[in-house]
């Protein structure tokens, strides 16, 4: 059985904008990240993936529900202990590069940052030296330690990015959008070394993004989330081979088959919850099977899960 290494449970993230009204970012969510495990997290914009991860590692103070990291609740005020181990166990990777790397410092600085702060060397030798493993690690040069951000590519910059998470040696890296401003060949190349990382450091990751195509080959499980909900999660095969939620299979619908046969009769489905009368706060965690659940009532699982078949046997006929 893997450590679990992160926990969510009920989180709630709210922004008063004014009196009479309040953005319900993320409104009640759970799920869990085991050791070595990458989570995708996906949805439309503004469906409160960011916010969540943001949350998580606390750049946002969480409304309300509890976020357990290696066994310790970082969700409320924490001890100074507690804030230095989230901030050396848990790394994120922002979704642009240029805006997150200091334009003024030398890339052997800016890795550097996090074990300066922390204080996590003895000399400057040691200092400079994990800078150099780390640059190697993820594919680049000791000799590119002493120029500055805009004298990379974009996939370069990211690389960066991903080395100044790695330096800390983290328990868990937050990637938030990590590849979807890079190029599509840029994309494929991070995405590996990030898996090549992975088996190599057991870094377990929550990897927030659009793409369904990346969360696919990347992840172990994946979250849907719409309008500040987790509608549906379970295991990558659970979700791309028996989608349930209405949302879920109008997202995979939307994604183009390689197979230009196939890609010529694909019909996209659309979902407007207002439309369906579907009231995310009236629907309870259903379990479908395995790891994998659905946001539902009774009523609209049973329904559902008829419309999903119904949806399957088309598709099988298509092909």
């Amino acid at each position: 059985m893997a450590n679990r290494i992160l926990e969510v449970e009920n989180l709630k993230q709210h922004f008063k904008v004014s009196r009479s009204f309040t953005v319900k970012a993320v409104d009640g969510i759970d799920f869990w990240i085991d050791e070595g495990e990458t989570y995708g997290l996906v949805g439309e914009s503004g469906s409160g993936k960011s916010t969540t991860g943001r949350s998580i590692i606390r750049l946002y103070r969480p409304t309300s529900g509890k976020i357990t990291f290696c066994g310790r609740d970082v969700s409320g005020k924490m001890s100074h202990e507690d804030e230095k181990f989230l901030h050396t166990n848990m790394q994120m990777i922002f979704q642009d590069p240029m805006a997150c790397l200091n334009p003024r410092e030398k890339v052997l600085d800016i890795i550097a940052e996090g074990l300066d702060i922390h204080h996590l060397y003895n000399t400057k030798e040691e200092r400079d030296q994990k800078v150099y493993d780390i640059l190697e690690l993820v594919g680049l040069y000791k000799e590119h330690a002493n120029r500055y951000p805009h004298q990379f590519s974009g996939g370069q910059r990211q690389r960066i990015g991903i080395a100044r998470a790695l330096i800390m040696d983290p328990k868990l890296i937050i990637a938030d959008e990590a590849i979807s401003a890079l190029d599509v060949s840029i994309q494929a190349q991070v995405v590996n070394l990030m898996k090549k990382i992975q088996k190599e450091t057991n870094t377990a990751f929550l990897f927030i993004a659009h793409d369904l195509s990346m969360v696919k080959y990347i992840s172990d499980r994946i979250g849907v989330m719409h309008k500040g909900h987790l509608v549906e999660t379970g295991t990558t095969d659970e979700i791309f081979t028996h989608p349930v939620h209405p949302y879920t299979r109008s997202l995979l619908s939307a994604n183009p088959e390689p197979n230009p046969v196939i890609e010529k009769k694909r019909v996209a489905l659309t979902y407007d919850a207002d439309a369906m009368g579907v009231d995310y706060t009236k629907g309870k965690k259903q379990h479908i099977d395995g790891t994998h659940y659905v946001l539902a009532t009774d009523e609209e699982l049973a329904k559902w899960v008829e419309e999903a078949k119904e949806d399957a046997r088309q598709s099988a006929r298509l092909n």
